[in-house]
């Protein structure tokens, strides 16, 4: 088996890599650079295949999660290369596209299942269930020509999934020749290495923050990442306040299949301390398709404006720089004093235009804004787990600004 690393080498994110077998190609990932622009065309790795079609020997495209920089490039590969990847991941990102300007929705020609093996050609692959931001990931194990590769993707051990980690370690893949491992938070020899907050721990940390505010709480964080929906929803409620989400997180929730997931009720069923606002922009959006079902569903726990200015204390609720307008509606009705804000993401698109535009908008709303974040991805503490557990022949760091990660994690047999 032979292995072409075509992306996430010395950057994070743009992970992509060509194995091949007797003649027989398949793609490990096809992401976009984490640093590409929203407008940026970036051109596709050199598979042959890839952008024509037509070529028997590629035999497909294997997802391993739902993040840009791991399926982003999907748009111009040419549909009739066949897509694996976690059911789960594909409806939510199906349901996804609805509020998305210019969406990447995959057609999986196959679904990967926890530990349940998948013929592809040549290669067997067996996909491991893991810890991460993003719902639904995988690590895989891969199999051809009597040698083994595990690509573990993006993975973390301080989530609310933390035993599918610990399962990982204490029962790893046997006789790996290759071991392809994230390495996102390897920083440098003179950073200091700890271990990553838990987000139990960040709950703990909401919660305090939401008590100590005598306002609206507002709170920024990626609608998929379903472990901070989780952690920001049972903060809310130990606050004695009720969760409020948009409609796309509120769909994205219904999308993963999860009964255990915070939601609107169903049949019923459903979480108390949820309820559902609609921004400007999905109003609008829901008015000019027609599809006013997508917001129907959600009319029984809908809050608007006035029931938000009027008893702010009550709620924290999540925003986005689209939701300025509407946070502004609000303040008007003098519902914005003694606001907080929270940045729930990685603080560096603070520093974007984006981000300095939404700091500048608060600002002007005299709403403070603090960075209270963990990372999707493993601490290095849990990478030196991972990477002594596997045990590979040799090891090869992806996903990382830093090509020295083997000598950080401390495993004498990585390679660059």
């Amino acid at each position: 088996m032979n292995i072409r690393i075509l992306g996430g080498a010395h950057e994070i994110g743009g992970n992509c890599v060509e194995l091949e077998s007797g003649g027989h190609r398949l793609l490990l990932d096809l992401g976009m650079p984490l640093t590409a622009g929203p407008d940026e065309h970036i051109p596709l790795p050199p598979v042959a295949g890839l952008l024509t079609g037509g070529d028997p020997t590629l035999r497909g495209i294997v997802i391993s999660h739902g993040h840009l920089d791991h399926y982003g490039l999907l748009r111009q590969a040419h549909p009739s290369v066949p897509v694996f990847m976690g059911e789960a991941a594909a409806r939510i990102l199906a349901e996804a596209a609805f509020f998305m300007r210019d969406p990447v929705v995959p057609r999986p020609a196959g679904f990967l299942k926890d530990r349940t093996p998948i013929d592809i050609g040549p290669f067997r692959i067996t996909p491991y269930l893991v810890d991460h931001s993003a719902f639904d990931a995988y690590a895989m194990l891969v199999e051809a020509d009597g040698q083994r590769l595990f690509y573990t993707g993006d993975l973390r051990a301080h989530g609310r999934k933390s035993a599918l980690f610990d399962r990982l370690v204490n029962d790893p893949p046997e006789n790996i020749d290759i071991l392809l491992s994230e390495a996102t938070n390897v920083r440098d020899d003179a950073a200091p290495v700890v271990p990553a907050m838990t987000e139990v721990e960040l709950e703990d940390r909401f919660v305090e923050a939401f008590r100590a505010t005598d306002g609206l709480a507002l709170v920024a964080f990626s609608v998929q990442n379903i472990d901070r929906l989780v952690t920001i929803y049972k903060a809310a409620k130990r606050s004695n306040r009720e969760l409020v989400v948009d409609l796309y997180a509120a769909t994205i929730a219904k999308a993963t299949g999860c009964s255990s997931i915070p939601q609107p009720p169903r049949n019923g069923r459903g979480f108390s301390n949820y309820r559902v606002f609609l921004p400007l922009s999905q109003r609008i959006r829901v008015k000019t398709s027609q599809e006013f079902d997508r917001a129907d569903w959600v009319r029984d726990i809908r809050v608007f404006h006035k029931e938000l200015a009027r008893h702010p204390e009550r709620f924290v609720m999540m925003f986005r720089g689209s939701m300025i307008g509407d946070l502004r509606a609000i303040n008007r009705l003098g519902g914005l004093a003694g606001a907080k804000a929270w940045w729930s993401l990685w603080k560096g698109y603070l520093d974007e235009p984006s981000g300095l535009k939404l700091q500048q908008d608060l600002a002007g709303l005299n709403v403070p804004i603090e960075v209270l974040h963990t990372s999707g991805h493993a601490s290095v503490p849990d990478l030196r787990r991972l990477v002594e557990s596997i045990n590979a022949r040799e090891t090869v760091f992806l996903h990382t600004e830093h090509p020295d990660a083997g000598t950080v994690v401390g495993n004498g047999q990585t390679t660059q």
